[in-house]
């Protein structure tokens, strides 16, 4: 399944699903307990109901187990949302610039955890290497991540 093929999910369930990957549960386990409820009371900041996604993944069990194996893109993302989703996911605070017309995120990621954000992002966003040198694979870069301007 190519990036372009991928199931499509809302940015809150995207954000549930990550945070439950913290929990370091295999994607089979994960897919269990998510339909049988099995699933921790949430003590972040998000307050994450996952009653929904247990909802979700009952009502639309192929989709969301496509989801957790081969990946998943995001049908519309917000600058905050992006945010959110790379706090979640990488468990570091990125900075948010919020200047009316130039909003974006600025995020620390390395080469696969860029491409990891590239993939699940919704069309018309693009992400962008800060600085002139480019990173080697295992080196961790500033990059900037914005609406495409047409």
């Amino acid at each position: 399944m190519g990036i372009t093929d991928r199931v499509k999910l809302s940015q809150w369930d995207a954000l549930m699903l990550e945070s439950l990957r913290g929990q370091g549960w295999t994607n089979e386990e994960l897919i269990r307990r998510v339909r049988e409820g099995e699933l921790p009371e949430d003590e972040s900041d998000f307050h994450f109901k996952y009653e929904t996604l247990t909802s979700f993944a009952n009502e639309e069990p192929a989709t969301f187990e496509a989801a957790v194996t081969q990946g998943y893109r995001i049908k519309y993302n917000t600058v905050r949302g992006i945010r959110s989703w790379i706090l979640v996911r990488f468990g570091r605070e990125p900075e948010l610039l919020l200047e009316e017309g130039r909003e974006a995120v600025h995020a620390s990621l390395t080469l696969d955890e860029k491409a990891l954000v590239e993939s699940v992002l919704s069309y018309g966003w693009a992400v962008h290497a800060e600085g002139e040198d480019g990173p080697s694979s295992r080196d961790v870069a500033t990059y900037r991540i914005e609406p495409i301007q047409r």
